[in-house]
């Protein structure tokens, strides 16, 4: 059941593969390009983070305006723009402009409708980064092989907890093996155990956070699938993952998009078992019709 471990994460000829293209809604353009600047080398880091602070005002800048900007060559612009999944800048300039933000609303002397218009505003962009970054056949064969998994270890650390939780609490409640460790040494314990068969689910943001990367990596040694969810095309996570479930790519901030980020992660945990339920359908009715009774039982 092993899956290949190119298809979610895609090198730059797979920045093109997933939904969202060049006329995705807005926001997505944004998410692209911060979901692949750890791939990018420093020049064109440089030139993706110029790209980000134009925004909209791309539109009016030439690749040479771009360079002086990012304090490179041109040429460097151009091949930044392709390993991004673009053709070249002028493709990269046309979605800009596609994208340009919708006219501000009227401010208002207000501190709980500013926080209420910046969160719902982060939390729009996040979901259209999903559509932006989701490969589907990253996250059809993810399903596929939490379907064919005789147990699954979730773990996460941190903010990415509670999705941990989320999705265990689904996969469970479909019918799946399920073992969701709070503890670190516990997860991968659990992930070292894991057959051949088994699945580590592992959620992280950053993709970085040591403790997810030592479960996931216990698990692929002990010869079980890794399938990662997380906000970056590549990271350690990445690396020892069968499948990458990239889901936005926001800036890593203790705020607004980091709360964003988890709203994004939690779609693309709907999706997953959307599709599981279309491959077990008469398991998961059973199974949900399990946790409706139970549920049923705690309520008033």
């Amino acid at each position: 059941m092993e899956q290949n471990s190119t298809s979610g994460a895609g090198g730059a000829d797979g920045a093109t593969s997933g939904p969202g293209g060049a006329d995705g809604p807005r926001g997505s353009l944004s998410a692209r390009i911060r979901a692949r600047l750890p791939e990018l080398r420093e020049t064109e880091a440089r030139v993706a983070r110029a790209v980000l602070e134009q925004g909209a005002g791309l539109v009016h800048l030439s690749v040479s305006d771009v360079a002086a900007l990012a304090g490179t060559a041109s040429s460097t612009v151009v091949r930044t723009c392709q390993r991004l999944g673009f053709r070249g800048f002028q493709e990269l300039k046309l979605q800009a402009a596609r994208q340009a933000p919708e006219s501000p609303a009227p401010l208002v002397d207000e501190p709980a409708a500013h926080a209420l218009a910046a969160t719902l505003r982060a939390s729009r962009e996040a979901l259209d980064g999903v559509a932006a970054t989701l490969d589907t056949g990253a996250l059809a064969a993810a399903a596929e092989a939490l379907h064919t998994a005789s147990r699954v270890v979730v773990v996460g650390a941190g903010l990415s907890g509670a999705v941990a939780l989320d999705v265990a609490y689904r996969l469970r409640a479909l019918g799946c093996q399920v073992d969701a460790p709070p503890d670190p040494l516990t997860a991968q314990l659990a992930a070292a155990q894991l057959p051949p068969d088994g699945v580590c689910l592992a959620i992280s943001h950053t993709g970085a956070t040591r403790t997810t990367v030592d479960t996931a990596r216990r698990a692929r040694a002990a010869g079980a699938s890794v399938v990662t969810l997380t906000s970056y095309a590549r990271s350690p996570l990445s690396e020892t993952s069968s499948q990458v479930l990239v889901a936005g790519g926001q800036d890593l901030v203790f705020g607004l998009e980091t709360s964003a980020s988890r709203i994004a992660h939690l779609a693309a945990v709907d999706a997953l078992t959307h599709l599981l339920m279309g491959l077990r359908p008469e398991t998961a009715r059973r199974h949900l019709d399990l946790s409706a009774d139970i549920t049923a039982d705690h309520a008033y």
